[in-house]
């Protein structure tokens, strides 16, 4: 009742939702688009059609440097984050690598560690689970299995690759194994031992605690199952009153520990237009006040602005210089040293302000 609640509208239908592990951004994947946010002041920033069908999984890699988005299309593909900011709005960049060796539609995406050093894991109905390299964009491992693969992820030490299938099974696949083989085939008769049995419907999604010792799985018989992935034991079930469409591991955060914890500033509403492009017919819109104390008296002045005029009084004084007018260059001077002065102590309250939230100390 206490707990503050926000409904943000999208511009349709939202089929897969992901956050940046920076915090900053949000990817939403609305019919075949895929549309970024920033979180801090809720503006649109790029519309991606790269897709020919629905969206059905998004995600981000540990760096936030790159995402991955995979589509009823059968299609995988890897942006990099940096070239869709860059990117003009009239514009859609392309992205990095566009993997296409599914032939059914793609229904889980994962990423290991390393940024864009990293492995990312495809899933698919084709009956596959590949793993990827996304600095290249090499296919590394593809793995064929008797049901269609609903779910894939990786523990941390990226020694196994878990696959949920519509049967209710779980497969565990070593990565390590002897020999390597880039084209293989998980047979369910041979490898009873890496099957987790539970499930009497499809798993939709999966997660490994940060220890790789339990696995936590979610399914549409409504319930969610955590595993000791050593004995292959499930450990716990959690009746639900639905399918589960997802669940994962993460660690709690510390304010979940406090009973008066709210979030102190509450996220902003996205806009359904692309940032620049609402507003461009109201001049100043781009500029970026910032206020930190009563002796800055311009009102709704930018330091973009404030710069300008600075240019623009240096230019002035180096003309009046070269003609000669003695009298207007010290004027000129004095204004310039004045801005100087403000400036130096609106980059000492700025220093004093940061100073004093990052010391304070913890309640």
């Amino acid at each position: 009742q206490d707990q503050l609640q926000q409904k943000i509208i999208c511009p349709g239908p939202v089929t897969c939702l992901t956050a940046s592990p920076n915090g900053l951004y949000i990817l939403a994947g609305v019919a075949e688009s895929i549309y970024l946010w920033e979180v801090s002041n809720g503006n649109l920033l790029a519309i991606l059609n790269r897709h020919y069908q629905d969206l059905t999984c998004l995600c981000f890699t540990d760096d936030s440097s790159h995402f991955l988005s995979g589509a009823k299309d059968c299609l995988a593909l890897v942006w990099n984050l940096y070239n869709v900011l860059q990117a003009e709005p009239s514009q859609i960049p392309d992205p990095r690598h566009v993997w296409s060796r599914h032939s059914l539609p793609i229904t889980d995406l994962c990423c290991g560690f390393g940024g864009p050093l990293a492995r990312a894991a495809t899933a698919s109905l084709d009956q596959t689970a590949k793993l990827w390299e996304i600095s290249s964009g090499e296919l590394l491992l593809s793995v064929l299995f008797d049901v269609g693969i609903m779910a894939v992820t990786l523990d941390l030490s990226e020694y196994h690759m878990f696959c949920g299938g519509m049967d209710g099974s779980i497969f565990q696949v070593d990565l390590c194994a002897w020999p390597v083989q880039r084209d293989r085939t998980f047979q369910t008769e041979r490898e009873n031992g890496k099957v987790f049995k539970g499930h009497r419907n499809q798993v939709t999604c999966l997660s490994v605690s940060t220890d790789g010792s339990l696995l936590l799985s979610g399914s549409h018989d409504e319930t969610v199952r955590l595993w000791d992935i050593q004995s292959k034991q499930c450990l716990k079930t959690m009746n639900h009153k639905g399918p589960v469409t997802n669940a994962f591991i993460v660690l709690a955060p510390a304010n979940m520990f406090n009973p008066d914890g709210k979030p102190s500033v509450p996220l902003p509403k996205f806009s359904r237009h692309l940032h620049g492009t609402e507003s461009s017919d109201k001049p100043g819109t781009e500029g970026v006040t910032l206020r930190l104390g009563l002796h800055q008296q311009e009102p709704g002045q930018s330091y973009l602005e404030k710069a300008e005029r600075m240019y623009s009084q240096m230019y002035s004084t180096r003309e009046k210089n070269l003609v000669g007018d003695q009298e207007h260059l010290t004027i000129q001077v004095s204004e310039l040293e004045e801005e100087v002065s403000n400036l130096r102590k609106i980059n000492k309250d700025l220093f004093d302000f940061s100073t004093r939230i990052i010391t304070k100390p913890a309640k």
